[in-house]
């Protein structure tokens, strides 16, 4: 607890993303010892609090007041006090607020602890039975088609949130672009309504476009095909032009030859001006 003589300690509390039960020992013992918690939602942790018969200060970190708060809670900190930091669901600092305070307590040179626990994004990244043993952790998707096609067309698979109001339109734009794309949609992790659809971007853009989704998505996406083939068959398609094709034409002709979904030569075509 609070200490005159040493510094204190921030420790990082991911807590459940939907099941009560998934809240580690560790995380429950380190919230009943902190002399001020740290949350995005006073309210809502509130309620964990009296869950676990825990009473604690509070006070509210979330986008709008970390960089106003973090200096102050630093300073306690510094007087020795032990703070917790939790976000509504999962770990602080992922796509939830935390990150300018564990910055800010690093700059300073004072103790962190981060605590192992519940995280959407590793869920899904199994749950995709995918061979995914390198990932791009991306956020919450891009809303415009362009931006979000050129994070698709990155290298290696990939990992987001999407909103089940954008779900449908992404999962089109992907299968117009690459229909054979491997896709998991894992909705409501650890929740009573789980579910994961699996399949390629066409099949699951189908599903969607027939089934409503509901509640928080993490969707994984595996690696474009024949990747590597791109930039020698972006030289060739240079070359076709210069002599007098049609770029589109020219484009379709040659993705289907090397193996590339039509589309995404003559995407890429675009954008490199």
């Amino acid at each position: 607890m609070t200490s005159p003589h040493a510094p204190g300690r921030l420790v990082v509390c991911p807590t459940p993303i939907g099941n009560a039960g998934d809240l580690t020992p560790r995380v429950a013992a380190a919230l009943a010892e902190a002399d001020l918690i740290a949350c995005e939602d006073t309210r809502r942790t509130g309620r964990l609090l009296s869950e676990l018969g825990i009473d604690a200060p509070l006070v509210s970190l979330h986008e709008h007041n970390e960089v106003r708060r973090a200096p102050a809670l630093v300073d306690r900190l510094r007087e020795g006090a032990t703070v917790a930091l939790v976000s509504d669901a999962g770990t602080p600092g992922i796509s939830d607020p935390g990150y300018v305070l564990v910055r800010a307590v690093a700059d300073a040179g004072l103790p962190l602890t981060v605590l192992p626990g519940p995280s959407a994004v590793l869920a899904a990244v199994v749950a995709s039975a995918m061979p995914l043993d390198r990932w791009r952790f991306v956020g919450f998707l891009p809303r415009k088609a362009a931006a979000l096609l050129a994070e698709l067309d990155q290298p290696g698979p990939l990992v987001g949130f999407e909103s089940p109001r954008r779900l449908a339109r992404t999962l089109q734009a992907l299968a117009e672009h690459d229909p054979q794309r491997p896709v998991a949609v894992c909705r409501e992790l650890t929740k009573d309504h789980e579910e994961v659809v699996r399949g390629s971007a066409a099949e699951v853009a189908a599903h969607f476009a027939e089934h409503e989704p509901l509640g928080e998505i993490v969707l994984v996406v595996g690696a474009p095909a024949a990747r590597e083939d791109t930039g020698a068959a972006l030289a060739a398609l240079a070359r076709v032009v210069e002599a007098g094709a049609k770029p589109r034409e020219a484009a379709g002709a040659l993705a289907e030859l090397v193996g590339l979904p039509r589309n995404r030569l003559y995407d890429a075509w675009l954008r490199q001006g």
